[in-house]
């Protein structure tokens, strides 16, 4: 019998934006768009920041090694 693993879900980052967007439309907060949307930016760039350190320390592993 083949075991059905699901995994992944919304997140922190999606949960925290889709609160930021109902407290938007109900008037409690007045804050830009930008902001209630930053939870969503905030997350996308820290993971790029972290792809670009992990590819920094392959870049300079592979210029240690060569040396």
């Amino acid at each position: 019998m083949a075991d059905n693993v699901q995994t992944g879900g919304i997140g922190f980052a999606g949960m925290l934006t889709i609160l930021f967007i109902g407290l938007k439309l109900t008037g409690y907060i007045s804050w830009s768009w930008w902001w209630v949307f930053s939870p969503l930016w905030i997350s996308f760039g820290v993971g790029i920041g972290l792809l670009l350190i992990v590819f920094g320390g392959f870049l300079i592993h592979e210029y240690i090694e060569d040396r």
